[in-house]
């Protein structure tokens, strides 16, 4: 499996975000992906997430993915760039006029692992804060935050906090003893400022 891209392989995968985005907010078809062209790489079966930022305030525009490698990778950078445009619960769809000012970035995932761990100390001991992404499970509800959101949430406990309130329950949830939690990495793939 891998583990980074070359700056080759990265330029593909970006160069079909930034495609995708600039069809389906004109109201064209979405590029073609001939597998048997790309790298092998690119061909492998891999969950990613799209983020869509503002080059002016790098405020967020939109971020979706899968968790679950579903299809290729380059397929599923076509799909999800598909999904933050238009279907990110938290924004209005992408319009055309914006695209130009969006910041396009690729969080390739590593498979989750579940994370074995007693009680919520052990849990904050175990984190590994800006390189897990980290997805709590709580009966029918589940979160995740990919590694990056580290940078604005240091503090464990926060960061926990937050997660749990994005899964629909309080701020304390990731105490609850039936808490499953999982781990992954991402390779961050993202188009030059």
């Amino acid at each position: 499996m891998t583990e980074s891209y070359t700056p080759e392989e990265q330029t593909i995968l970006l160069t079909l975000a930034r495609q995708t985005l600039e069809a389906i907010t004109t109201g064209q078809a979405v590029p073609d992906v001939n597998l048997a062209d790309l790298p092998s790489a690119l061909r492998e079966e891999r969950a990613c997430f799209v983020t869509m930022r503002r080059h002016l305030d790098g405020s967020l525009r939109g971020c979706t993915g899968t968790l679950v490698a579903r299809r290729p990778l380059a397929e599923e950078v076509v799909q999800i760039t598909q999904q933050t445009a238009f279907h990110d619960p938290r924004f209005l769809p992408v319009v055309a006029a914006e695209v130009p000012d969006l910041h396009l970035e690729i969080s390739v995932l590593t498979p989750p692992q579940p994370l074995d761990y007693d009680g919520p100390d052990d849990l904050l001991a175990k984190l590994r804060p800006g390189v897990d992404g980290v997805t709590l499970r709580l009966e029918a509800r589940r979160a995740t935050f990919l590694p990056q959101v580290w940078e604005s949430y240091p503090d464990p406990r926060v960061f926990l906090g937050l997660l749990a309130e994005k899964m629909g329950c309080r701020m304390d949830a990731w105490r609850d003893s039936r808490l499953e939690v999982d781990t992954y990495q991402a390779i961050i793939i993202e188009e030059d400022e």
